[in-house]
């Protein structure tokens, strides 16, 4: 095998794992218990995938292997480190961090979300982000508020 040959492999290889940072949200790490704790395990979890990759012994297969795993830690670790604990709402009686709303849009659909931390935050699961624009429209408000987003009035119904 030529040095030229390795030395081509391993440039390819190296520029495969020179993956960007994840990008981190400006705005301050709210977190629920729920939210910390699976963080936590996320760290967890990249740690030991990078671990478990470290020991692969081709050392070009190694760098490919710890390029992801290494991000996340990176990642996690500061998302854990600038986590700032939020408790649950002390009252239902108006729409806060970690509450749950529920409120009716001017087409009838009636919809409910926790606001949430920006990495707990899974619309699908019922969750949205405290900067998202509906969150941050909600937040504050009692039940039988109205406030209007793109031309749509959206009315809560309900506050847990």
């Amino acid at each position: 095998m030529s040095v030229a040959f390795v030395k081509e492999e391993s440039a390819e290889t190296a520029a495969e794992t020179l993956l960007p940072d994840r990008p981190i949200s400006p705005h301050p790490n709210l977190v629920t218990e729920a939210g910390l704790k699976a963080l936590e395990l996320q760290l967890r979890q990249a740690r030991e995938a990078f671990e478990a990759a470290n020991g692969i012994e081709d050392v070009n297969e190694k760098r490919r292997q710890t390029a992801g795993p290494l991000r996340d830690l990176r990642y996690l670790a500061e998302r854990v480190r600038s986590a700032q604990l939020v408790p649950p709402p002390a009252s239902t009686d108006i729409v806060a961090f970690g509450g749950t709303v529920t409120f009716e849009r001017d087409d009838g659909r009636v919809q409910t979300y926790r606001i949430v931390g920006e990495d707990e935050a899974d619309p699908k699961a019922g969750s949205i982000s405290y900067v998202s624009p509906v969150a941050k429209l909600l937040i504050g408000k009692a039940v039988g508020d109205v406030v209007s987003m793109n031309g749509q009035e959206l009315e809560i119904t309900a506050i847990g």
